[in-house]
Protein backbone atom coordinates (compact mmCIF):
# COMPACT_ATOMS: atom_id res chain seq x y z
CA UNK A 1 0.00 0.00 0.00
CA UNK A 2 1.76 3.51 -1.06
CA UNK A 3 1.94 5.93 1.85
CA UNK A 4 -0.26 8.55 2.17
CA UNK A 5 0.84 12.25 0.95
CA UNK A 6 1.78 14.55 3.58
CA UNK A 7 -0.62 17.21 2.55
CA UNK A 8 -3.54 14.49 2.55
CA UNK A 9 -2.31 13.68 6.00
CA UNK A 10 -2.47 17.15 6.92
CA UNK A 11 -5.44 17.60 5.77
CA UNK A 12 -7.25 14.77 7.18
CA UNK A 13 -5.45 15.70 10.77
CA UNK A 14 -8.76 18.37 11.50
CA UNK A 15 -12.00 17.59 12.12
CA UNK A 16 -15.25 18.97 10.95
CA UNK A 17 -15.65 21.35 13.72
CA UNK A 18 -11.85 22.67 12.72
CA UNK A 19 -12.44 22.93 9.13
CA UNK A 20 -15.71 24.95 9.95
CA UNK A 21 -13.93 27.64 12.14
CA UNK A 22 -11.58 27.99 9.41
CA UNK A 23 -14.50 29.01 7.28
CA UNK A 24 -15.99 31.18 8.99
CA UNK A 25 -12.49 33.16 9.93
CA UNK A 26 -11.42 33.09 6.08
CA UNK A 27 -15.07 34.35 4.82
CA UNK A 28 -15.49 36.93 7.57
CA UNK A 29 -12.20 38.07 7.16
CA UNK A 30 -12.62 38.78 3.25
CA UNK A 31 -16.16 39.82 4.07
CA UNK A 32 -15.09 42.76 5.95
CA UNK A 33 -11.93 43.35 3.76
CA UNK A 34 -14.36 44.26 0.94
CA UNK A 35 -16.18 46.94 4.10
CA UNK A 36 -13.05 48.70 4.19
CA UNK A 37 -11.68 48.49 0.62
CA UNK A 38 -15.22 50.15 -0.52
CA UNK A 39 -14.68 53.03 2.00
CA UNK A 40 -10.72 54.15 0.48
CA UNK A 41 -11.38 55.05 -3.13
CA UNK A 42 -12.73 58.77 -1.39
CA UNK A 43 -9.69 59.67 0.24
CA UNK A 44 -7.79 58.62 -2.84
CA UNK A 45 -9.73 60.85 -5.22
CA UNK A 46 -9.76 63.64 -3.18
CA UNK A 47 -6.46 65.12 -5.19
CA UNK A 48 -8.60 64.54 -8.28
CA UNK A 49 -10.95 66.32 -7.09
CA UNK A 50 -9.31 69.30 -6.66
CA UNK A 51 -6.44 69.57 -8.53
CA UNK A 52 -2.89 72.11 -8.07
CA UNK A 53 -4.31 74.22 -11.48
CA UNK A 54 -1.03 76.09 -11.89
CA UNK A 55 0.97 73.20 -12.24
CA UNK A 56 -1.23 71.65 -14.65
CA UNK A 57 -1.25 74.82 -16.55
CA UNK A 58 2.64 75.26 -16.89
CA UNK A 59 2.78 71.29 -17.88
CA UNK A 60 0.46 72.25 -21.04
CA UNK A 61 2.66 75.22 -21.31
CA UNK A 62 5.52 73.06 -21.73
CA UNK A 63 3.59 71.14 -23.96
CA UNK A 64 2.14 73.08 -26.51
CA UNK A 65 5.98 75.05 -26.48
CA UNK A 66 7.65 71.84 -27.15
CA UNK A 67 6.31 71.80 -30.93
CA UNK A 68 5.11 67.92 -30.81
CA UNK A 69 2.64 67.25 -33.76
CA UNK A 70 1.43 63.81 -31.61
CA UNK A 71 -2.34 64.35 -31.11
CA UNK A 72 -3.64 63.91 -27.75
CA UNK A 73 -6.74 62.01 -26.56
CA UNK A 74 -9.48 64.31 -25.63
CA UNK A 75 -10.68 63.95 -21.94
CA UNK A 76 -14.06 62.90 -21.08
CA UNK A 77 -14.60 65.88 -19.06
CA UNK A 78 -13.76 69.53 -20.92
CA UNK A 79 -14.47 72.01 -18.27
CA UNK A 80 -12.51 74.89 -17.97
CA UNK A 81 -11.28 74.47 -14.62
CA UNK A 82 -9.08 71.37 -13.92
CA UNK A 83 -10.89 70.84 -11.21
CA UNK A 84 -14.35 68.77 -10.45
CA UNK A 85 -17.35 71.22 -9.41
CA UNK A 86 -18.24 72.07 -6.82
CA UNK A 87 -14.88 71.09 -5.45
CA UNK A 88 -12.99 73.79 -7.71
CA UNK A 89 -13.66 76.33 -4.92
CA UNK A 90 -10.97 77.87 -2.36
CA UNK A 91 -13.00 76.35 0.54
CA UNK A 92 -12.59 72.88 -1.43
CA UNK A 93 -10.83 71.67 1.84
CA UNK A 94 -14.51 72.26 4.05
CA UNK A 95 -16.59 70.42 1.02
CA UNK A 96 -14.36 67.37 1.02
CA UNK A 97 -14.16 67.27 4.82
CA UNK A 98 -18.23 67.59 4.73
CA UNK A 99 -18.88 64.83 2.64
CA UNK A 100 -16.54 62.63 5.00
CA UNK A 101 -18.08 63.98 8.32
CA UNK A 102 -21.62 62.90 6.45
CA UNK A 103 -20.47 59.64 5.94
CA UNK A 104 -18.75 59.18 9.29
CA UNK A 105 -21.68 60.68 11.35
CA UNK A 106 -24.22 58.25 9.51
CA UNK A 107 -22.40 55.51 10.48
CA UNK A 108 -22.04 56.58 13.95
CA UNK A 109 -25.17 57.07 14.51
CA UNK A 110 -26.45 53.75 12.75
CA UNK A 111 -24.01 51.93 14.52
CA UNK A 112 -25.86 52.39 17.70
CA UNK A 113 -28.79 50.73 16.04
CA UNK A 114 -27.45 48.16 14.02
CA UNK A 115 -25.99 46.24 17.11
CA UNK A 116 -29.64 45.98 18.75
CA UNK A 117 -31.24 45.33 15.18
CA UNK A 118 -28.43 42.54 14.03
CA UNK A 119 -29.28 40.60 17.65
CA UNK A 120 -32.78 40.54 16.53
CA UNK A 121 -32.76 39.32 12.98
CA UNK A 122 -30.99 36.11 10.75
CA UNK A 123 -27.21 37.26 10.44
CA UNK A 124 -26.45 36.21 7.06
CA UNK A 125 -29.62 37.91 5.63
CA UNK A 126 -28.58 40.98 7.60
CA UNK A 127 -25.48 41.16 6.18
CA UNK A 128 -26.44 40.29 3.09
CA UNK A 129 -28.59 43.30 2.43
CA UNK A 130 -26.25 45.66 3.83
CA UNK A 131 -23.22 44.66 1.55
CA UNK A 132 -25.59 44.74 -1.64
CA UNK A 133 -26.97 47.87 -0.53
CA UNK A 134 -23.24 49.12 0.46
CA UNK A 135 -22.31 48.21 -3.49
CA UNK A 136 -25.01 50.28 -5.12
CA UNK A 137 -24.39 53.45 -2.96
CA UNK A 138 -20.48 52.83 -3.71
CA UNK A 139 -21.11 52.21 -6.82
CA UNK A 140 -23.44 55.70 -7.39
CA UNK A 141 -20.68 58.17 -6.19
CA UNK A 142 -18.84 56.54 -9.05
CA UNK A 143 -21.70 57.35 -11.57
CA UNK A 144 -21.33 60.81 -10.71
CA UNK A 145 -18.24 60.94 -12.68
CA UNK A 146 -20.11 59.08 -15.56
CA UNK A 147 -22.62 61.05 -15.98
CA UNK A 148 -21.15 64.50 -15.15
CA UNK A 149 -22.75 64.88 -12.05
CA UNK A 150 -21.56 68.46 -10.40
CA UNK A 151 -24.15 68.62 -7.17
CA UNK A 152 -22.91 68.71 -3.63
CA UNK A 153 -25.84 67.43 -2.46
CA UNK A 154 -26.31 64.36 -4.44
CA UNK A 155 -22.41 63.16 -3.30
CA UNK A 156 -23.19 64.17 0.51
CA UNK A 157 -27.20 61.88 0.23
CA UNK A 158 -24.66 59.13 -0.94
CA UNK A 159 -22.21 59.65 1.79
CA UNK A 160 -25.06 59.10 3.94
CA UNK A 161 -26.83 56.33 2.68
CA UNK A 162 -23.66 54.60 2.19
CA UNK A 163 -22.75 55.26 6.32
CA UNK A 164 -26.06 53.94 7.38
CA UNK A 165 -26.06 50.39 5.55
CA UNK A 166 -22.13 49.84 6.20
CA UNK A 167 -23.23 49.56 9.82
CA UNK A 168 -24.55 46.16 9.11
CA UNK A 169 -21.17 44.82 9.33
CA UNK A 170 -18.70 45.13 11.99
CA UNK A 171 -21.39 43.42 14.83
CA UNK A 172 -22.11 40.87 12.03
CA UNK A 173 -18.63 39.46 11.73
CA UNK A 174 -17.65 40.12 15.06
CA UNK A 175 -20.70 38.07 16.37
CA UNK A 176 -20.06 35.65 14.15
CA UNK A 177 -15.98 34.99 15.09
CA UNK A 178 -17.34 35.16 18.57
CA UNK A 179 -19.48 32.64 18.47
CA UNK A 180 -16.63 30.20 16.53
CA UNK A 181 -13.59 30.93 18.64
CA UNK A 182 -13.46 31.06 22.83
CA UNK A 183 -11.50 33.18 24.81
CA UNK A 184 -8.20 31.31 24.50
CA UNK A 185 -5.00 33.47 22.35
CA UNK A 186 -8.52 35.45 21.44
CA UNK A 187 -5.88 38.73 21.17
CA UNK A 188 -3.73 36.74 18.79
CA UNK A 189 -5.97 35.13 16.65
CA UNK A 190 -8.47 38.83 16.63
CA UNK A 191 -5.27 40.67 16.09
CA UNK A 192 -4.84 38.35 12.93
CA UNK A 193 -8.32 38.40 11.94
CA UNK A 194 -8.37 42.23 12.38
CA UNK A 195 -5.74 42.94 9.71
CA UNK A 196 -8.51 42.96 7.26
CA UNK A 197 -8.72 46.45 7.68
CA UNK A 198 -5.87 47.14 6.77
CA UNK A 199 -5.84 44.88 3.79
CA UNK A 200 -9.13 46.56 2.95
CA UNK A 201 -7.55 49.52 2.60
CA UNK A 202 -4.54 48.87 0.85
CA UNK A 203 -6.40 47.07 -1.79
CA UNK A 204 -8.83 49.38 -1.93
CA UNK A 205 -5.87 52.20 -2.23
CA UNK A 206 -4.77 50.28 -5.22
CA UNK A 207 -7.64 50.04 -6.97
CA UNK A 208 -8.99 53.50 -6.84
CA UNK A 209 -5.00 54.68 -7.33
CA UNK A 210 -5.43 52.83 -10.70
CA UNK A 211 -7.95 54.36 -12.59
CA UNK A 212 -7.68 57.80 -10.17
CA UNK A 213 -5.99 59.64 -12.82
CA UNK A 214 -8.03 58.40 -15.90
CA UNK A 215 -11.63 58.01 -14.88
CA UNK A 216 -11.76 58.51 -10.83
CA UNK A 217 -15.46 57.08 -11.13
CA UNK A 218 -14.36 53.14 -12.09
CA UNK A 219 -12.20 53.85 -8.36
CA UNK A 220 -15.67 53.85 -6.86
CA UNK A 221 -17.52 51.45 -9.33
CA UNK A 222 -14.83 48.69 -9.13
CA UNK A 223 -14.99 48.57 -5.32
CA UNK A 224 -19.12 48.79 -5.18
CA UNK A 225 -18.95 45.36 -7.28
CA UNK A 226 -16.68 43.74 -5.35
CA UNK A 227 -18.92 44.61 -1.87
CA UNK A 228 -21.63 43.25 -3.76
CA UNK A 229 -20.23 39.86 -5.17
CA UNK A 230 -18.70 39.38 -1.52
CA UNK A 231 -22.70 39.73 -0.56
CA UNK A 232 -23.51 37.21 -1.97
CA UNK A 233 -20.93 34.83 -0.99
CA UNK A 234 -22.25 35.78 2.26
CA UNK A 235 -25.61 34.57 1.87
CA UNK A 236 -24.06 31.02 -0.20
CA UNK A 237 -21.55 30.03 2.99
CA UNK A 238 -22.04 32.36 5.90
CA UNK A 239 -22.45 30.04 9.21
CA UNK A 240 -23.52 32.34 12.01
CA UNK A 241 -22.94 29.72 14.68
CA UNK A 242 -21.92 26.56 15.43
CA UNK A 243 -25.56 25.31 16.78
CA UNK A 244 -26.46 26.35 13.14
CA UNK A 245 -24.78 22.97 11.70
CA UNK A 246 -26.96 20.69 14.42
CA UNK A 247 -30.08 20.90 11.94
CA UNK A 248 -28.06 19.70 9.25
CA UNK A 249 -26.83 17.03 10.18
CA UNK A 250 -29.96 15.85 12.21
CA UNK A 251 -32.29 15.75 8.94
CA UNK A 252 -29.59 13.52 7.33
CA UNK A 253 -29.80 10.98 10.33
CA UNK A 254 -32.01 8.13 9.32
CA UNK A 255 -35.57 8.57 10.53
CA UNK A 256 -37.25 6.71 13.29
CA UNK A 257 -38.56 7.30 16.55
CA UNK A 258 -34.93 8.67 18.47
CA UNK A 259 -32.80 10.99 16.89
CA UNK A 260 -29.10 11.20 18.30
CA UNK A 261 -27.47 14.85 17.81
CA UNK A 262 -24.85 16.59 19.46
CA UNK A 263 -24.82 20.38 20.60
CA UNK A 264 -21.41 21.94 19.94
CA UNK A 265 -22.34 24.61 22.87
CA UNK A 266 -21.50 23.33 25.65
CA UNK A 267 -19.88 24.99 28.78
CA UNK A 268 -15.68 25.21 28.69
CA UNK A 269 -16.54 23.29 25.39
CA UNK A 270 -18.10 19.99 27.00
CA UNK A 271 -19.94 17.98 25.08
CA UNK A 272 -23.56 17.01 25.84
CA UNK A 273 -25.37 14.70 24.08
CA UNK A 274 -28.91 14.91 24.13
CA UNK A 275 -31.82 11.34 22.66
CA UNK A 276 -34.96 13.35 21.35
CA UNK A 277 -37.94 10.93 21.44
CA UNK A 278 -39.96 12.30 18.69
CA UNK A 279 -43.53 10.75 18.02
CA UNK A 280 -47.19 12.37 16.30
CA UNK A 281 -47.89 13.36 19.85
CA UNK A 282 -47.92 17.18 20.04
CA UNK A 283 -46.43 17.01 23.29
CA UNK A 284 -42.16 16.39 22.67
CA UNK A 285 -39.50 15.69 25.40
CA UNK A 286 -36.02 16.19 25.43
CA UNK A 287 -33.71 12.99 27.37
CA UNK A 288 -30.32 13.30 28.38
CA UNK A 289 -28.48 10.57 28.99
CA UNK A 290 -25.82 10.38 31.66
CA UNK A 291 -23.07 9.26 29.03
CA UNK A 292 -19.16 10.12 29.27
CA UNK A 293 -17.33 12.51 26.54
CA UNK A 294 -16.65 9.90 24.45
CA UNK A 295 -19.89 8.83 23.74
CA UNK A 296 -19.91 5.35 24.58
CA UNK A 297 -22.94 3.73 24.90
CA UNK A 298 -23.90 2.58 28.60
CA UNK A 299 -27.24 0.99 29.50
CA UNK A 300 -28.32 3.46 32.11
CA UNK A 301 -32.10 4.40 32.69
CA UNK A 302 -32.92 7.54 31.03
CA UNK A 303 -33.56 10.78 32.92
CA UNK A 304 -36.47 12.53 31.45
CA UNK A 305 -35.32 16.65 31.54
CA UNK A 306 -37.86 19.47 30.31
CA UNK A 307 -35.84 22.01 29.12
CA UNK A 308 -36.94 25.25 28.70
CA UNK A 309 -37.40 26.35 25.00
CA UNK A 310 -36.91 30.00 25.37
CA UNK A 311 -33.59 31.67 24.12
CA UNK A 312 -31.70 34.14 26.35
CA UNK A 313 -33.41 37.74 25.57
CA UNK A 314 -30.86 40.14 23.91
CA UNK A 315 -29.55 42.97 26.10
CA UNK A 316 -30.82 46.11 26.67
CA UNK A 317 -28.53 49.23 25.68
CA UNK A 318 -28.27 50.38 29.14
CA UNK A 319 -27.97 46.82 30.51
CA UNK A 320 -24.79 46.58 28.19
CA UNK A 321 -23.55 50.15 29.16
CA UNK A 322 -23.35 49.02 32.54
CA UNK A 323 -21.04 46.00 31.92
CA UNK A 324 -17.72 47.24 33.69
CA UNK A 325 -15.12 48.51 30.97
CA UNK A 326 -17.77 49.54 28.46
CA UNK A 327 -17.39 53.10 28.74
CA UNK A 328 -13.66 53.59 29.45
CA UNK A 329 -13.39 51.57 26.20
CA UNK A 330 -15.66 53.33 23.88
CA UNK A 331 -14.07 56.88 25.12
CA UNK A 332 -10.77 55.70 24.43
CA UNK A 333 -11.82 54.42 21.10
CA UNK A 334 -13.48 57.64 20.39
CA UNK A 335 -10.18 59.48 20.45
CA UNK A 336 -8.05 56.30 18.73
CA UNK A 337 -10.40 55.85 16.21
CA UNK A 338 -10.24 60.26 15.15
CA UNK A 339 -6.32 59.62 14.94
CA UNK A 340 -6.99 56.40 12.85
CA UNK A 341 -9.65 57.71 10.96
CA UNK A 342 -8.01 61.30 9.96
CA UNK A 343 -4.90 59.02 8.44
CA UNK A 344 -7.41 56.97 6.29
CA UNK A 345 -8.79 60.14 4.71
CA UNK A 346 -6.60 62.65 4.56
CA UNK A 347 -3.05 61.37 4.73
CA UNK A 348 -3.03 60.59 0.87
CA UNK A 349 -3.93 64.68 0.42
CA UNK A 350 -1.32 65.34 2.94
CA UNK A 351 1.19 63.40 0.87
CA UNK A 352 0.46 64.76 -2.50
CA UNK A 353 1.09 68.34 -0.67
CA UNK A 354 4.24 67.65 1.90
CA UNK A 355 5.82 65.29 -0.89
CA UNK A 356 5.17 66.73 -4.12
CA UNK A 357 3.58 63.55 -5.64
CA UNK A 358 0.73 62.75 -8.25
CA UNK A 359 -2.51 60.84 -6.66
CA UNK A 360 -1.62 57.20 -7.77
CA UNK A 361 2.11 57.54 -5.96
CA UNK A 362 0.49 59.19 -2.51
CA UNK A 363 -2.22 56.87 -2.82
CA UNK A 364 0.30 53.36 -3.05
CA UNK A 365 2.64 55.34 -0.61
CA UNK A 366 -0.20 55.36 2.03
CA UNK A 367 -0.95 51.88 2.06
CA UNK A 368 2.79 52.02 3.75
CA UNK A 369 0.23 53.16 6.77
CA UNK A 370 -2.18 50.01 6.87
CA UNK A 371 1.22 47.70 6.52
CA UNK A 372 2.37 48.98 9.66
CA UNK A 373 -1.22 48.93 10.99
CA UNK A 374 -1.18 44.74 10.08
CA UNK A 375 1.54 44.50 12.26
CA UNK A 376 0.96 46.56 14.74
CA UNK A 377 -2.52 45.00 15.59
CA UNK A 378 -0.90 41.71 15.62
CA UNK A 379 1.83 42.94 17.98
CA UNK A 380 -1.03 44.79 20.04
CA UNK A 381 -3.24 41.33 20.22
CA UNK A 382 0.20 38.77 21.36
CA UNK A 383 1.30 41.30 23.98
CA UNK A 384 -2.18 41.42 25.81
CA UNK A 385 -2.46 37.63 25.76
CA UNK A 386 0.93 37.14 27.21
CA UNK A 387 0.44 39.70 30.08
CA UNK A 388 -3.12 39.27 30.67
CA UNK A 389 -3.33 43.44 30.53
CA UNK A 390 -5.62 45.05 27.45
CA UNK A 391 -5.85 48.55 28.77
CA UNK A 392 -2.01 48.81 29.86
CA UNK A 393 -1.06 47.38 26.21
CA UNK A 394 -3.15 50.10 24.91
CA UNK A 395 -1.81 52.55 27.28
CA UNK A 396 1.52 51.97 26.13
CA UNK A 397 1.21 52.45 22.20
CA UNK A 398 -1.02 55.59 22.82
CA UNK A 399 1.78 56.52 24.77
CA UNK A 400 4.34 55.86 22.18
CA UNK A 401 1.94 57.17 19.50
CA UNK A 402 1.70 61.14 20.54
CA UNK A 403 5.77 61.91 20.01
CA UNK A 404 5.94 59.07 17.17
CA UNK A 405 3.25 61.25 15.10
CA UNK A 406 5.11 64.55 15.71
CA UNK A 407 8.12 62.86 14.39
CA UNK A 408 6.46 62.07 11.08
CA UNK A 409 5.78 65.48 10.75
CA UNK A 410 8.85 67.00 10.97
CA UNK A 411 10.34 64.09 8.68
CA UNK A 412 7.98 63.82 5.84
CA UNK A 413 9.51 67.23 4.91
CA UNK A 414 12.83 65.46 4.47
CA UNK A 415 12.55 62.89 1.77
CA UNK A 416 10.73 59.70 0.47
CA UNK A 417 13.20 57.42 2.75
CA UNK A 418 12.26 59.05 6.28
CA UNK A 419 8.70 58.71 5.70
CA UNK A 420 8.23 55.21 4.24
CA UNK A 421 10.18 54.53 7.67
CA UNK A 422 7.52 57.19 10.70
CA UNK A 423 4.87 55.70 8.46
CA UNK A 424 5.28 52.13 8.74
CA UNK A 425 5.99 53.03 13.25
CA UNK A 426 3.24 55.52 13.20
CA UNK A 427 0.62 52.94 11.85
CA UNK A 428 1.70 50.29 14.29
CA UNK A 429 1.09 52.47 16.96
CA UNK A 430 -1.83 54.52 15.62
CA UNK A 431 -4.01 50.90 14.76
CA UNK A 432 -2.80 48.38 17.35
CA UNK A 433 -4.87 50.06 20.33
CA UNK A 434 -8.18 50.17 17.65
CA UNK A 435 -7.82 47.31 16.63
CA UNK A 436 -7.15 45.13 20.08
CA UNK A 437 -10.14 47.30 21.08
CA UNK A 438 -12.67 46.60 18.43
CA UNK A 439 -11.89 43.10 18.47
CA UNK A 440 -10.89 41.44 22.05
CA UNK A 441 -11.47 43.70 23.82
CA UNK A 442 -15.55 44.16 22.58
CA UNK A 443 -15.29 40.29 22.43
CA UNK A 444 -14.50 39.81 26.16
CA UNK A 445 -16.78 42.56 26.87
CA UNK A 446 -19.32 40.68 24.92
CA UNK A 447 -18.90 37.95 27.11
CA UNK A 448 -18.21 39.16 30.27
CA UNK A 449 -18.94 36.47 33.36
CA UNK A 450 -21.50 39.21 34.35
CA UNK A 451 -23.86 38.32 31.38
CA UNK A 452 -24.27 34.83 33.27
CA UNK A 453 -23.45 33.38 29.76
CA UNK A 454 -26.29 35.06 27.63
CA UNK A 455 -24.54 35.07 24.32
CA UNK A 456 -27.16 37.65 22.98
CA UNK A 457 -24.94 40.90 24.51
CA UNK A 458 -21.97 40.36 21.84
CA UNK A 459 -23.67 42.16 18.88
CA UNK A 460 -25.19 45.13 21.05
CA UNK A 461 -21.17 45.85 23.48
CA UNK A 462 -19.68 45.96 19.81
CA UNK A 463 -22.01 48.33 18.50
CA UNK A 464 -21.79 50.96 21.33
CA UNK A 465 -18.03 49.97 21.96
CA UNK A 466 -17.88 51.26 17.70
CA UNK A 467 -20.31 53.40 17.66
CA UNK A 468 -18.64 55.45 20.35
CA UNK A 469 -15.28 55.44 18.14
CA UNK A 470 -17.22 56.21 15.25
CA UNK A 471 -18.20 59.59 16.81
CA UNK A 472 -14.50 60.35 16.81
CA UNK A 473 -13.96 58.98 13.60
CA UNK A 474 -16.47 61.79 12.32
CA UNK A 475 -14.72 64.54 13.92
CA UNK A 476 -11.32 63.31 12.97
CA UNK A 477 -11.71 64.22 9.20
CA UNK A 478 -14.15 67.29 9.80
CA UNK A 479 -11.63 68.99 11.98
CA UNK A 480 -8.79 67.82 9.62
CA UNK A 481 -10.53 69.60 6.88
CA UNK A 482 -11.12 72.95 8.78
CA UNK A 483 -7.65 73.25 10.23
CA UNK A 484 -5.20 72.28 7.20
CA UNK A 485 -6.69 75.60 6.14
CA UNK A 486 -4.26 77.12 8.66
CA UNK A 487 -1.70 74.44 7.99
CA UNK A 488 -0.71 70.98 8.48
CA UNK A 489 1.09 71.16 11.91
CA UNK A 490 -2.54 72.36 13.73
CA UNK A 491 -3.99 68.77 12.00
CA UNK A 492 -0.70 67.15 13.89
CA UNK A 493 -1.25 68.71 17.24
CA UNK A 494 -4.72 67.66 17.17
CA UNK A 495 -4.15 64.09 16.49
CA UNK A 496 -1.21 63.86 19.24
CA UNK A 497 -3.85 65.28 21.75
CA UNK A 498 -6.27 63.04 21.08
CA UNK A 499 -3.56 60.20 21.39
CA UNK A 500 -3.16 61.77 25.62
CA UNK A 501 -7.16 62.07 25.55
CA UNK A 502 -7.47 58.49 25.19
CA UNK A 503 -4.34 57.11 27.81
CA UNK A 504 -5.81 59.50 29.84
CA UNK A 505 -9.74 57.59 29.83
CA UNK A 506 -7.62 54.29 29.91
CA UNK A 507 -5.40 55.26 33.13
CA UNK A 508 -8.18 53.85 35.59
CA UNK A 509 -8.08 50.42 34.52
CA UNK A 510 -4.31 50.73 33.45
CA UNK A 511 -3.91 51.11 37.29
CA UNK A 512 -6.23 48.53 38.68
CA UNK A 513 -4.40 45.66 35.71
CA UNK A 514 -0.82 47.01 37.12
CA UNK A 515 -2.21 46.72 40.86
CA UNK A 516 -3.58 43.32 40.75
CA UNK A 517 -1.75 40.56 41.76
CA UNK A 518 -3.09 37.87 39.88
CA UNK A 519 -2.29 38.21 36.29
CA UNK A 520 -5.23 36.47 33.90
CA UNK A 521 -4.23 35.50 30.39
CA UNK A 522 -7.42 35.64 28.63
CA UNK A 523 -9.79 37.60 30.20
CA UNK A 524 -7.85 40.94 31.77
CA UNK A 525 -11.14 42.98 30.82
CA UNK A 526 -13.22 41.32 33.03
CA UNK A 527 -13.69 43.79 35.97
CA UNK A 528 -14.97 43.49 39.09
CA UNK A 529 -17.89 45.81 39.62
CA UNK A 530 -17.31 48.49 43.13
Amino acid sequence: MAPIPPGIRFLVSFDRDQWYRALTFILTFLLYTSFHLSRKPISIVKSELHKNCSSISELATIASGSGSQQPSLPPLHTDMDCSWKPFDKSNYKQLLGTMDYSFLCAYAIGMYLSGIIGERLPIRLYLTVGMLTSGLFTCLFGLGYVYNIHSLGFYIFVQVANGLVQTTGWPSVVTCIGNWFGKGRRGLIMGLWNSHTSVGNILGSLIAGYWVSSNWGLSFIVPGLIIAAMGIVCFLFLIEHPNDLKCVYAQKSSPGKSVLTKSWNGVNRHTEVYLQYKDNKSQSYDTELLLPRESVCVPVQPVVVVKSESEPSAISFMGALRIPGVIEFSLCLLFAKLVSYTFLFWLPLYITKAAHLDAKKAGDLSTLFDVGGIVGGILAGVISDKLGKRATTCGVMLLLAAPTLYGFSMISQFGLGPTIGMLLVCGGLVNGPYSLITTAVSADLGTHKSLKGNAKALSTVTAIIDGTGSVGAALGPLLAGLLSAGGWDQVFYMLMTADFLALLLLLRLVTKELASTKSRPTSAVELKEH
